[in-house]
């Protein structure tokens, strides 16, 4: 990983790594465990996307975290067990500003949830989004009943700032969300 010295560009995909984890780019080989992450129901309940029928709807997933990084808008990661070349999830920003905010949203096969796996990589990829992309808000929109995403995020200080009503519309409804904040002054105090 670059040093906060270092002036840092996104020319190429930055791999990031945790005590049992690698970030890594997600590539065609992934394809299957895209097709196995985003297929499973359980996964995408409270994601606004419905269960993946085939690897070529997987595909779509692959050409848009391709495209959102090599255009600079978004980085999105694989989570891979450290040392496997299989992903388990994925995490990053959707979106971000230089200097100013991100969208950061993640999530994980079922048979990983509940082993500190998500906490492990947002620790890293928030520490990234301060230091190497230089953004001073983090926000994480999280649909009403995801109990377990909002108790991640407010073990890593997120704040809850209220719901936002009606906030997404997907697949003909709308759905309140609540909006977390983490801060680069809250971040730098801890």
């Amino acid at each position: 990983m670059q040093t906060e010295n270092t002036e840092f560009t996104l020319d190429t995909f930055p791999i990031l790594s945790t005590e049992r984890l690698d970030l890594v780019e997600i590539k065609q080989i992934h394809l299957g465990d895209l097709f196995k992450l985003f297929g499973d129901e359980n996964v995408t309940r409270f994601y606004n996307l419905l269960p993946l029928k085939s690897e070529q709807e997987a595909q779509k997933s692959i050409d848009w975290f391709q495209t959102r990084f090599k255009d600079k808008l978004g980085i999105r990661w694989g989570i891979a067990i450290k040392g496997q070349k299989n992903i388990i999830g994925t995490i990053g920003f959707n979106n971000f500003t230089k200097r100013h905010r991100a969208n950061i949203g993640y999530d994980l096969q079922t048979e990983y949830w509940n082993k500190g796996y998500i906490t492990e990589a947002l620790k890293t990829v928030i520490n990234f989004g301060f230091r190497q992309l230089e953004i001073n808000r983090i926000e994480a929109e999280v649909m009403q009943g995801n109990i377990i995403s909002e108790k991640v995020l407010e073990k890593l200080n997120f704040k809850s700032e209220g719901v936002l009503r009606e906030w997404m519309f997907w697949n003909e409804r709308h759905y309140d969300m609540t909006m977390f904040s983490l801060l680069k002054t809250d971040y730098d105090a801890k």
